[in-house]
């Protein structure tokens, strides 16, 4: 493995090992071997949805954004979660859901509850203001928050599915955010990971081939991505990795998390999802 060293400004060939040993310690904030300790805990979808929702709110672009600037939470499963962590008041999920994946048969299926608008907020108030409108309002440093329905985790990179001609909520905001060099926020659970390279996944969606039960196709997005990794270091100072997923009784999508820091941060760790656990269905 190759390694630049920075103090004198050449490349040292280093054993992968070494290089572990040196960077592992900067990754867990300089934790000393002797004083790190690990911690697991296993996350329902609806709870991952609250934790990523908790840390999202005390981003410190997103909490800039609110005190000087607009915050623009787009609809979606997660950012119902979003939205009812910043602006502190309980939203009827049912309502701020726009496309959505259910199953082909059976299933519980959406309550029929009045749809609410797309969550804007100037300087931490809400304001009555179309999302097409609003966009046009972005300026530097504000901030928009969009969900996503794929997730390749590794080239940080989100999938956008994509069946109106139009792109929805994606070609409504994705030039505006581009242009105007706002913040993409990008809450999604790791529920959501794709196996495979998503670039090569979303060019064989858009290929122009007869498709028997009409495919949809997909865009790629590009922006601050907050999984329940991120969530659990923006909130604990404690370091994670995902180690298995699934489940049975409700626990499935889950995902099983491993923490890592010292003491103080991973039983802080362990605290905030204890608190979260029991987070209901996001359909009961």
């Amino acid at each position: 493995m190759v390694t630049k060293h920075n103090l004198k400004g050449y490349f040292l060939a280093l054993p992968a090992a070494l290089t572990f040993q040196l960077i592992l310690p900067g990754l867990l904030a300089a934790v000393e071997p002797g004083d790190l300790v690990q911690a697991q805990a296993v996350l329902t979808v609806s709870e991952s949805k609250r934790l990523i929702a908790k840390a999202v709110k005390e981003m410190p672009i997103v909490k800039n954004a609110l005190a000087n600037g607009m915050v623009i939470i787009v609809k979606g499963t997660t950012n119902a979660y979003v939205a009812e962590e910043i602006t502190g008041k309980e939203i009827e999920k049912a309502a701020f859901v726009r496309g959505r994946i259910q199953p082909a048969k059976g299933g519980k299926k959406l309550p029929e509850v009045q749809s609410v608008p797309d969550v804007i907020l100037e300087k931490g108030k809400v304001v009555d203001l179309p999302l097409a409108e609003a966009v046009k309002k972005l300026k530097p440093g504000d901030v928009v928050i969009k969900g996503g329905n794929a997730l390749d985790y590794k080239n940080k990179l989100v999938g956008v599915n994509i069946a109106a001609p139009d792109a929805g909520t994606t070609g409504t905001t994705l030039p505006y955010v581009v242009a105007r060099k706002a913040y993409l926020v990008i809450p999604i659970g790791l529920e959501k990971l794709v196996a495979g390279d998503i670039v090569d996944l979303t060019l064989k969606m858009r290929e122009p081939i007869e498709s028997l039960n009409g495919l949809q196709s997909m865009f790629l997005l590009t922006g601050e991505i907050v999984t329940e990794l991120e969530a659990i270091n923006v909130l604990t100072g404690a370091t994670a990795f995902q180690c298995s997923a699934g489940g049975i009784g409700g626990a499935e999508g889950s995902v099983w998390l491993v923490f890592r820091g010292t003491r103080e941060q991973v039983t802080k760790a362990l605290k905030l999802v204890q608190s979260i656990q029991g987070e209901p269905p996001y359909v009961e």
